[in-house]
């Protein structure tokens, strides 16, 4: 039986400290493509390929979903599984996961004409406009939610203090799921941010937590569009992360109501939208 891969790989290293040279196994965090396919009344397609890091992988497919606009309540996904065909090859066992939609249900596939390709670095590619976001049903967001500064500068800490992988290796981001009053609620890890937000997502959607209208999503790293989007979408009203944000990033959640903290880092931030959120 092939092993499954998991979120860590060990590595042989040669290691020059100070001019001592001598070796030891590291580890790294895993990086392999996951192939997410829709099956609809008998029908199986491809609709993206992302690098990832093993772990929470149908959450991942889940939540990349219902950020693309594909589907909208958990109802509509009959089942999520590992591709098991007879002929795969033993390396993408484990790297192909099959959504199966109810084919009763209004499925919307317009935003899946194209084939996607995601990179742990870059997210989905060609959605750079807020009009794709509001053509797909996305309204601004309506929340009373607000929290304390003292809550925000305790986030990346509570954070950090989860990421086991990032501590063994180094090399991993993160999303956290907190509620207002600054308890963690769920967290992800993954090479990409993009990806550790779908899994968030993802989660919260099979749970049935959707909208998440009383939570803070924080990001390590910088927040893109594709993170700020995918938020949006969720209902989430404040993002945060500890390093900078995009003008497009901006421009969302300026657009769609969402409150935006970025450099959260060292007993400081930045608002760039929606700062009557945050109080004194």
């Amino acid at each position: 039986m092939t092993e499954r891969p998991g979120s860590e790989t060990a590595a042989h290293v040669s290691v020059y400290d100070d001019g001592v040279e001598g070796s030891r196994t590291d580890r790294l965090a895993t990086e392999e493509p996951l192939e997410i396919r829709i099956s609809l009344a008998g029908t199986s397609k491809t609709i993206a390929i992302t690098m990832r890091t093993p772990g929470a992988d149908f959450e991942l497919a889940a939540g990349f979903l219902f950020g693309e606009g594909v589907v909208a309540r958990r109802e509509q996904i009959v089942a999520i599984s590992y591709c098991k065909d007879a002929d795969l090859p033993v390396e993408q066992l484990y790297n192909i996961v099959i959504v199966e939609l109810d084919p009763t249900s209004e499925i919307d596939l317009r935003g899946l004409d194209r084939h996607f390709y995601t990179s742990s670095a870059c997210g989905v590619c060609g959605k750079a406009s807020l009009e794709s976001i509001s053509l797909r049903g996305v309204c601004t967001i309506r929340s009373d939610a607000c929290v304390s500064r003292e809550t925000i500068l305790s986030l990346p800490g509570k954070l950090r203090d989860d990421q086991d992988v990032f501590a063994s290796t180094g090399g991993l981001h993160a999303a956290g799921l907190f509620d207002l009053s600054g308890h963690l609620v769920a967290s992800r890890e993954d090479v990409g941010r993009h990806n550790a937000v779908d899994k968030l997502v993802g989660w919260a959607l099979l749970e049935g937590r959707l909208p998440l209208s009383d939570h803070i999503m924080v990001v390590s790293g910088r927040s893109s569009f594709e993170i700020l989007q995918k938020c949006a979408t969720a209902g989430v009203p404040i993002v945060c992360s500890v390093s900078a944000p995009s003008s497009l990033a901006v421009d969302v959640a300026r657009a769609f109501g969402v409150t935006l903290v970025g450099f959260l880092r060292e007993r400081r931030f930045n608002v760039y939208a929606g700062a009557e959120r945050i109080r004194s």
